[in-house]
């Protein structure tokens, strides 16, 4: 999808769906983190979650490249052009949402909230449930058998 591409399709979003994409709920996630309390930054935590962030972001920045080849969307809430199998995407279904999950654990990492990981899992639960499983409902209405059999070799986060 072309940078006009995207913006186009950013613009027909409904206003809440642009609310509900996962940078979104990264950033609430945040909050509520560094709302449990946090402690200082120490060179460990500071280096460690760093490292968790620009992970997190390589990530990203792959399966985008990958989905940009394939000309299909990155948004969430659209249907997906291309089932895209290759690169990134044949080590897990979903980078970009193991990317969030990296840069949000790197987030609580670097800002000493170690306390705040406990959120980790339940911001992977409304990943899955807001945005994984209808995505893969679309796909396997989509792509049908070629769907199936990708999701059962490739799994969804790690």
């Amino acid at each position: 999808m072309a940078k006009d591409d995207l913006r186009k399709a950013l613009k027909e979003l409904h206003p809440l769906q642009v609310i509900d994409l996962p940078p979104s709920w990264t950033a609430v996630f945040a909050v509520a983190g560094f709302a449990l309390g946090h402690g200082g930054v120490g060179g460990f935590g500071l280096g460690l979650g760093g490292l968790l962030i620009l992970a997190g972001l390589g990530l990203m920045g792959l399966a985008a490249k990958k989905i940009r080849e394939h000309d299909t969307t990155i948004i969430p809430h659209f249907h997906a052009d291309e089932l895209v199998t290759t690169g990134i995407y044949s080590r897990t279904r979903n980078p970009i949402y193991l990317g969030d999950v990296l840069i949000l654990s790197g987030i609580f990492v670097a800002g000493g909230a170690g306390l705040s990981l406990v959120l980790v899992p339940a911001f992977i639960w409304v990943l899955t449930v807001r945005f994984v499983l209808p995505e893969e409902r679309r796909l396997a209405e989509r792509f049908g058998d070629r769907w199936t059999e990708y999701a059962a070799r490739t799994r969804r986060w790690i």
